[in-house]
């Protein structure tokens, strides 16, 4: 069952899939399109041109501005930010030259960080509090600092992976032991 709360602002036209949870003083844009078993945190904005998968989790205080599409499973932490003009003025009008951001599936973008538009967020990639990402994001990547830069490898569980940064090797995740591998600077799960 979908749970709204009162002091929610849904405009007529949004669709918000089953089981998600929206809670106070969120506004989802009429255009906004939210997938199943989502949770929108208080005070989060969602505008028009905006695709949410299902099972994502939207925490505190973020808005996701047009032209932003997070994938199924997507973990957004408190109070971080997406951007959707490259080249922003008050007095200059840009709406047509949004830049369009996706983060792929399972990925975490952590507290107060930054995504810079018009980069994509590969798949269960993990981004530190407080970064500033501002290229294209490998999938299983971990990154942080401003500007992000890539420091390790993530599992899909969100473990630290013992993988070398560039060259080949191998490892599993202290977690579940899944197998991942490392080739030409590309992290991928080992799958039998």
């Amino acid at each position: 069952m979908t749970s709204i709360h009162p002091t929610a602002i849904i405009d007529t036209g949004a669709r918000i899939g089953e089981g998600s949870r929206v809670w106070h003083w969120v506004h989802v844009c009429s255009g906004a399109r939210i997938g199943s078993g989502c949770s929108l945190g208080q005070n989060v904005f969602v505008g028009n041109d905006v695709l949410l998968g299902n099972n994502v989790k939207v925490q505190n205080n973020v808005s996701i501005y047009d032209a932003v599409t997070l994938e199924d499973d997507v973990f957004c932490g408190p109070s971080m930010v997406f951007t959707n003009v490259y080249n922003p003025r008050s007095a200059v009008v840009r709406r047509n030259e949004y830049r369009r951001t996706v983060v792929k599936k399972g990925a975490t973008l952590g507290a107060n960080c930054t995504v810079v538009c018009g980069v994509t967020i590969g798949e269960y990639a993990f981004v530190a509090a407080g970064a500033v990402v501002n290229r294209d994001v490998k999938p299983f990547a971990l990154m942080a600092g401003v500007p992000a830069r890539q420091i390790g490898w993530m599992s899909r569980h969100g473990e630290r992976l013992d993988l070398p940064l560039q060259g080949n090797g191998a490892a599993d995740c202290p977690a579940t032991g899944e197998r991942y591998q490392v080739a030409d600077s590309h992290c991928q799960l080992v799958t039998e």
